[in-house]
């Protein structure tokens, strides 16, 4: 039988991150390929390499640092994942979600995921964000999804509800916060493939038929393991190229770091006004 990531090594990983704790983090921040910026603000930082950690995957993307700045954020203690690993990487689908099934057992009742996404819908130009409203789960629609194999009870039942995945209680704090900094915020559907190819224009057209506005490598998987475990989640996709329905244009993964720069100004503010809110409540 095909080996899964057992509840011992999670609890693996979370016994170390324990150890170096300093603050009880109440929010995890994921920061996707060229978002890492976010991090460098975290006042008082514990900062632990994710090669250090016990059964703990390490990124080997360019854009990724590759480890966690523990502290305190706009008022609220966080544990901020800068970078993440990706199924295209040769993970499995448990190895992937690992972190957020540590962060679970740390306690973190709250999940922010970021993401750096192409456009698909033809209004959304590099440097906007859009709030994710939902998914499309292309990968596990094909048979790897986060939650194949023994449940884990602990966590949640063997098939959970999805119809509200993302919390909407914190996607009205993330408006609320985009109309009191004055960013247009984008609301829509991310589509979740694989990768590390980017999409052919015919796939965009496809992904575009069935309601995707939004399209990237990583995010969903994540989502399922948080959502299964009764975390909330908030999910932010920072575009980083414009939609190539026609072919006329090539993406690069240079052209998604660049993007970043104009995003993490905006994706700061969206996250320092939900977080201040969560602060006061």
């Amino acid at each position: 039988m095909e080996k899964f990531i057992t509840l011992h090594e999670l609890d693996q990983a979370a016994g170390y991150i324990r150890q170096r704790l300093t603050v009880q983090p109440s929010v995890g921040l994921v920061l996707g390929s060229g978002l890492g910026g976010l991090a460098e603000i975290v006042e008082d930082p514990t900062i632990i390499p994710f090669n250090e950690i016990p059964n703990w995957p390490v990124s080997t993307i360019q854009g990724h640092a590759a480890r966690l700045v523990i502290g305190r954020l706009f008022g609220v203690n966080v544990f901020v994942m800068q970078g993440r690993v990706h199924y295209y990487e040769g993970y499995s689908m448990d190895v992937v979600t690992l972190p957020i099934r540590v962060m679970q057992r740390l306690g973190i009742p709250n999940l922010i995921l970021t993401n750096a996404a192409g456009a698909i819908h033809p209004e959304f130009i590099p440097g906007d964000v859009m709030l994710i409203t939902d998914h499309i789960n292309i990968i596990g629609m094909s048979g790897p999804n986060p939650l194949r194999g023994p449940n884990m009870s602990e966590f949640g039942e063997r098939f959970p509800d999805m119809s509200q995945a993302y919390d909407r209680g914190l996607m009205n704090l993330a408006r609320d916060a985009a109309k009191k900094h004055g960013i247009q915020l984008r609301e829509g559907v991310y589509a979740g493939l694989s990768g590390p190819s980017f999409e052919s224009p015919a796939d965009l057209r496809f992904l575009r038929v069935i309601g995707a506005d939004a399209v990237g490598m990583s995010t969903v998987a994540e989502t399922v393991i948080a959502h299964h475990g009764h975390t909330r989640v908030l999910g932010f996709s920072g575009i980083s190229n414009k939609a190539n329905l026609d072919g006329s244009t090539v993406t690069t993964h240079e052209e998604v770091l660049e993007a970043g720069k104009v995003i993490v100004p905006k994706l700061t503010s969206l996250i320092q006004g939900v977080l201040e809110t969560l602060a006061r409540a």
